[in-house]
């Protein structure tokens, strides 16, 4: 690793905008199964299997989240993809689940994408434990890298289930 200006340790946390704290909390516990904390009269902390945390911040303007800045939640198989697309468009108009797209192998994974009613972006990937840990196990890829055709055969998990 390159040695770098600032000694940092640890990425701590992200942000995530909400135009409702109430009704985000409800989505981010019932729907999604994150661990959720208030933490100010305009604000939430959240998590999911680690120590990494969003802050969730009330905005009167918030705005669509960008596809490209997407925030991606792990399950372990491709049935389990499905199974939350599935989910998605059987409770898209109780949460304000929209723009929900067809489950594809992308990246090293199986995954779709799908906007909150806040706006934000959500993945559900097919991810050995770990998540993306193993793409760093191989270095700095050449050629087209992560998008190369085939590229789910270096997963530590990899099965011929899936391209």
């Amino acid at each position: 690793m390159a040695r770098s200006v600032l000694k940092t340790k640890f990425i701590s946390h992200g942000t995530l905008g909400s135009k409702d704290l109430e009704a985000t909390r409800r989505f981010y516990e019932e729907f999604l199964g994150l661990e959720v904390v208030r933490t100010s009269p305009v604000s939430l902390m959240i998590r999911l299997g680690g120590n990494h945390v969003y802050a969730v911040v009330y905005s009167k303007k918030k705005e669509r989240m960008p596809r490209v800045y997407h925030n991606g939640l792990d399950v372990d198989t491709d049935a389990e993809v499905d199974a939350a697309w599935q989910a998605c468009h059987a409770q898209a108009d109780k949460w304000g689940l929209h723009d929900i797209d067809k489950p594809s192998a992308r990246h090293g994974t199986y995954s779709f994408l799908f906007w909150d009613g806040d706006d934000n972006a959500w993945e559900i990937l097919s991810n050995p434990k770990g998540g993306y840990t193993w793409i760093f196990e191989q270095g700095d890829l050449e050629g087209r890298g992560h998008f190369e055709r085939g590229f789910r055969h270096k997963r530590p998990d990899a099965k011929k289930e899936t391209a």
